[in-house]
């Protein structure tokens, strides 16, 4: 089978039996072998009987939510090809053929463009239509190597099995998110093709949360990018941080009126700080990513903790400390020729901010070089080869079984045919006797 067209469903009894309907005239329309699946997610409208009635394959999904429903369809489909659209009657199932050629040209992913094929009145709020879409699908563009212009639309085609292969594990509304990087991620052959929405046929609200899942998928964007969510600002808060603490460390900066002093450079060391914690938290993320599987590995990073071993970080925490350390014991000199007595903040302070600064990110340095080592213990995995030599192994070791059986077998009826032959041969003489 070449195609299954996969709607997920709960309480669509309005709508659901138009759009099966719409599925399977198209497909007939333009000779696709293919077929109509809905992935019913416990409706008790009756939409499940109306599906069947107009020609569709049911199937039950208990896990509840859009995304759980879709790889429950998507797991069910009989097609090469998958093409998944909502059972709201806004996308046109009727015309699905633009999506199934790219499918026949090779890509493994189409996405359907709403802002190109036309969206009409009424059909997308306008705080979705001018905000949210494109605002999350910026984000998605500016984050990942992508260059999909809508990246929250519900009808879209893809390889049955490529789609598989990603393991693709939320089951809210930031599946479609999740669909659109992960692929990109992985380097599939992602295409776009122009398609409309329509207003749906429902007269009862959407499913779909505004708020909460343009939260949700704006979550997920930014914890599938350990760049975007700690490096880039952690470094930029780092340089600034570095850059405004090194010039207020030699005295106060004057900019027209404004004097900075040592409040600012206690400022900019906190900036330094958390600035490189944020920097540490994204290699963290991207070793753990890679190792779980979650993100490709990332060869710049491999190579980093590669390079950045153990005792490479102890050397250069402890170098930071020792940093640290003869600033503090040139404070306490600076306090030795002041009798123990008061100090003044605007000198002392430029003595004791940076010195304890340096001392919290030697402990820093030593507690990543530690934990990025954890990180990088790598699990014993079975390949494919390994696999493949266990089951030789053991079919050799059960032919090798079975081998020893029979032969030990014939080997006692050799013997009992031996005996009884004995047996014979002696009667036969006592009775000669």
């Amino acid at each position: 089978m070449e195609l299954t067209v996969v709607m997920p469903c709960l309480n669509e009894a309005e709508t659901v039996e138009t759009c099966v309907r719409k599925a399977l005239a198209c497909m007939r329309e333009h000779g696709i072998d293919g077929e109509v699946l809905i992935a019913d997610n416990g409706s008790t409208d009756g939409s499940q009987q109306l599906a069947r009635d107009a020609g569709a394959r049911v199937v039950h999904v208990d896990a509840k939510g859009y995304g759980n429903a879709l790889m429950g369809g998507i797991r069910a489909a009989r097609g090469k090809y998958v093409i998944m659209g909502d059972a709201d009657d806004s996308y046109d199932f009727t015309a699905l053929l633009p999506f199934v050629e790219q499918l026949r040209d090779g890509a493994d992913l189409v996405m359907g463009n709403r802002f190109k094929g036309g969206i009409a009145p009424g059909a997308m709020p306008p705080l979705h239509r001018y905000l949210g879409n494109p605002v999350l699908s910026f984000i998605g563009r500016l984050f990942f190597p992508s260059a999909i212009g809508d990246f929250h639309c519900g009808l879209r085609g893809f390889r049955r099995d490529s789609i598989l292969k990603l393991g693709l594990q939320t089951g809210g509304m930031e599946f479609a998110s999740e669909m659109v990087v992960r692929s990109t991620l992985s380097g599939l052959d992602v295409r776009e093709v122009p398609t409309t929405l329509s207003p749906d046929g429902r007269s009862r609200p959407p499913h779909l949360r505004s708020w909460r899942d343009g939260w949700r998928h704006l979550r997920f964007l930014l914890l599938y990018s350990p760049r975007w969510l700690f490096f880039i600002p952690g470094l930029v808060l780092m340089t600034l941080g570095l850059v405004a603490g090194t010039a207020l460390t030699f005295g106060p900066v004057y900019i027209g009126k404004l004097a900075f002093d040592v409040d600012t450079l206690v400022g900019a060391s906190a900036m330094v700080v958390i600035g490189f914690q944020a920097v540490l938290f994204a290699l963290f993320t991207k070793v753990y990513a890679a190792e779980e599987g979650f993100l490709p590995e990332d060869r710049r990073v491999r190579k980093l903790v590669d390079i950045v071993s153990l005792e490479k970080g102890l050397v250069v925490g402890g170098l930071l400390a020792l940093a640290g350390l003869g600033g503090l014991v040139a404070s306490l000199v600076h306090w030795q020729t002041r009798s123990f007595g008061p100090l003044i903040p605007s000198e002392s302070l430029r003595l004791v901010v940076p010195s304890a600064t340096a001392l919290v990110m030697s402990f820093q340095t030593i507690f990543a070089a530690l934990f990025i080592s954890i990180l990088g213990i790598r699990r014993t995995r079975e390949t494919p080869i390994d696999v493949a030599a266990s089951a030789a192994e053991e079919a050799a070791e059960a032919v090798n079984l079975e081998n020893e059986v029979v032969a030990a077998l014939e080997s006692e009826v050799a013997a009992m045919e031996d005996g009884s032959g004995r047996e014979s041969d002696g009667s036969r003489k006592s009775s000669t006797a």
